[in-house]
């Protein structure tokens, strides 16, 4: 049996089509997250090993125009799959996100720290750990913060596109965070699929933390882009979605449970900017 994977050109997946093409891979024509029921059906009829949930929605300023929207690719259809994988009796790894925090303070969260939620995507988000927790599925949600990749729309992409026209950027200084290769991601969800036993929620980030500011300076400096980096605060910079300030994770349990350590984020920011320049 293979393992099946939703969200098959997000940047998780694209990675892990790269290292496990072995795997299944279903696109939105395929499984419609805005319809759970399709998601469900495809788990039964695939009856995988494992279930791997690396879609979602993600347009964080959109969400907050399209709650409805949101809640249902990201609550309702990762509960329609825990169940389907319930009654399978297959695991489900599950991508969440530091959202689900209110940024406050300036200590990492650990997975058992209270959740608050700034804005709707996150709310969505934690509503679909919740219902995933709910489904007595055997699960492991991830939680990670600042995805960059070679593939779809991040940070790095942006940066670097940015740089082809301008000399100078206000970039916010104020968030504090981990960027995460989503290759990394892809093994860590890999190894997860293998090696489950017992359910959890763990956190996984790229070390070490920095600003948004700090990670644009490190792209330009790899990608050789003279451009001059100005710090501003997320008050200089205001968008629909609040975003928290503090976006630090403890990921010391995914490190003592599956040995999997927190990557340097640096080590595959430059392979990606050769991917790309």
């Amino acid at each position: 049996m293979s393992v099946l994977v939703f969200g098959k050109s997000g940047q998780v997946a694209m990675e892990l089509q790269r290292i496990h093409p072995n795997y299944t891979y279903l696109s939105r024509a395929e499984a419609d997250l805005s319809k759970p029921e399709t998601c469900a059906a495809a788990i039964l009829a695939a009856k995988p090993r494992a279930v791997i949930n690396a879609a979602a929605y993600t347009a964080v300023d959109r969400a907050e125009e399209e709650e409805a929207l949101a809640h249902t690719i990201n609550a309702q259809a990762p509960a329609a799959m825990a169940r389907a994988c319930a009654s399978l009796g297959i695991a489900l790894i599950h991508i969440s996100t530091d959202y689900v925090f209110d940024g406050s303070g300036d200590t990492p969260r650990t997975p058992d720290a209270d959740t608050a939620p700034l804005n709707a995507y996150g709310r969505s988000k934690l509503a679909g750990e919740e219902a995933i927790r709910a489904s007595g599925a055997l699960h492991a949600i991830l939680r990670t913060s600042w995805v960059f990749s070679a593939h779809g729309n991040n940070f790095v992409k942006t940066m670097l596109r940015l740089s082809e026209t301008r000399d100078t950027l206000s970039i916010v200084a104020d968030q504090i965070g981990g960027p995460t290769p989503a290759s990394a991601i892809a093994e860590a969800c890999a190894h997860l699929s293998r090696n489950i036993s017992t359910s959890g929620t763990y956190h996984f980030s790229g070390a070490p933390e920095t600003s948004w500011a700090g990670f644009a300076r490190e792209i330009f400096a790899q990608a050789g882009r003279a451009v001059t980096v100005q710090e501003i605060t997320t008050a200089d910079f205001p968008t629909p979605a609040k975003r928290p300030l503090n976006s630090r994770l403890d990921c010391a349990s995914l490190l003592s449970d599956f040995t999997i350590s927190q990557p340097k984020w640096r080590n595959e920011l430059n392979m990606v900017i050769r991917k790309l320049t």
